[in-house]
């Protein structure tokens, strides 16, 4: 098994701005996430127990299982994506009086459920392409919201491709959580719309300021969009450490820091982790841009990690709450309790600067999205060997 490997993010001349993301704006996403009904606040948990075990002043997970009855946070950016598309039209919509809009995407799972669902809130259709090896569950929850939705042959970044060009050859509107050049409005609204959960997150810490916080990525949208806005929050010199996390098959920002030519650098093949959320081989630009710029360390790991801190959410210390985390949104929590627990990382401990004095921050991004799969890990302890 390959272990978990890291590399310092050291390009940064220019720094990105990261002004899209400040406080002004992640309060215009979450004015209008204020307008849906499901909108509440997600819990955010801490975990008093597991910080005396690891050793350090404060862990904090947020649980984002509980957003939107949707059991993921991905329907904040796409809710956002939608409106902010609709407000745009709304001239030329009254004008001609047209039909719905179809929003067409690519996902492993939670992004497309999410489009389903706004699409399906807001009047408007969705139509949803999901990467080979995708799980019958997570496309069922999608065909629940009244999308159209198949399981291709292709991988994730081929699927993106081919939703693309569906787009283009059926005049539908492209909403996906990557960007690349000439296609970054959309990318750009769906992370500003992650915003209100870092938002959140803040106000919930109140006078207490994370010392490092542990992001996982797929093409890098989420963490991006929360890098950015903790940079506006705290400000450059002051923001947390940063740390990336990604699946060993997938982990595209840890080889571009390596080759640290400040390039984004892709990884190909079928990109196979229980991961799945996580399982994206092309970073998102605007995210890499700002990952690049304003993170301090990837960290790539086999899917051991993503398991540990499965199990540990689920089966926490002492009075902690226990914590439903499925396999891309434990990986952050996973990874931080691997570096403070295990002597042949503590290296990368000291790098990272984590001592008694440390509040960790992590974002537990989805819950059971695979029921399955979940008990699997938890209950029997198995799982595919993919790294």
């Amino acid at each position: 098994m390959k272990y978990i490997k890291y590399a310092a993010f050291s390009h940064r001349d220019p720094l990105s701005s990261t002004a899209c993301f400040s406080l002004e704006e992640a309060n215009k996403a979450r004015a209008f996430h204020n307008t849906l009904e499901e909108y509440s606040i997600t819990p955010l948990c801490e975990l008093k127990a597991l910080s005396k075990e690891l050793g350090v002043k404060g862990v904090f997970v947020k649980d984002e299982s509980k957003r939107f009855g949707l059991n993921s946070f991905k329907a904040l950016g796409g809710s956002y994506a939608i409106f902010k598309c609709l407000e745009e039209r709304k001239g030329e919509i009254n004008k001609k009086h047209s039909e719905p809009l179809t929003f067409v995407t690519a996902t492993d799972g939670n992004h497309g459920r999410g489009i389903a669902w706004a699409a399906r809130k807001m009047g408007q259709k969705a139509v949803v392409y999901m990467p080979k090896g995708s799980v019958q569950e997570r496309l069922d929850n999608i065909k629940a919201q009244g999308a159209q939705a198949c399981i291709t042959d292709m991988n994730y970044d081929d699927a993106v491709r081919f939703a693309n060009e569906q787009a283009e050859k059926n005049s539908w509107i492209m909403v996906q959580d990557t960007a690349w050049e000439g296609y970054e409005k959309y990318p750009l609204w769906i992370m500003q719309g992650y915003c209100t959960m870092a938002l959140e997150a803040i106000e919930q810490l109140g006078d207490v300021k994370p010392t490092h916080v542990f992001l996982q990525a797929g093409v890098g949208a989420m963490a991006g969009a929360v890098t950015a806005f903790l940079t506006e929050f705290y400000g450059e010199k002051n923001r947390p450490v940063i740390a990336i996390v990604e699946p060993h098959n997938a982990n595209c920002y840890y080889q571009s820091a390596v080759a640290d030519d400040g390039k984004p650098h892709n990884v190909g093949g079928d990109l196979c982790s229980i991961m799945a959320g996580l399982c994206c081989g092309e970073p998102c630009t605007i995210g890499f841009e700002i990952i690049r710029d304003h993170a301090d360390v990837s960290v790539s790991v086999p899917d051991c990690i993503a398991a540990k801190g499965m199990r540990i959410l689920a089966a926490p210390k002492g009075e902690d709450s226990p914590l439903v985390s499925g396999e891309s949104g434990a990986a952050g929590l996973g990874c931080a309790a691997e570096i403070l627990t295990n002597p042949c990382l503590s290296k990368l401990k000291e790098e990272l600067g984590i001592n008694a004095d440390s509040v960790i921050l992590c974002f537990s991004t989805e819950g059971d999205t695979d029921k399955q799969n979940y008990r699997d890990i938890v209950w029997e302890g198995k799982y595919p060997s993919f790294a």
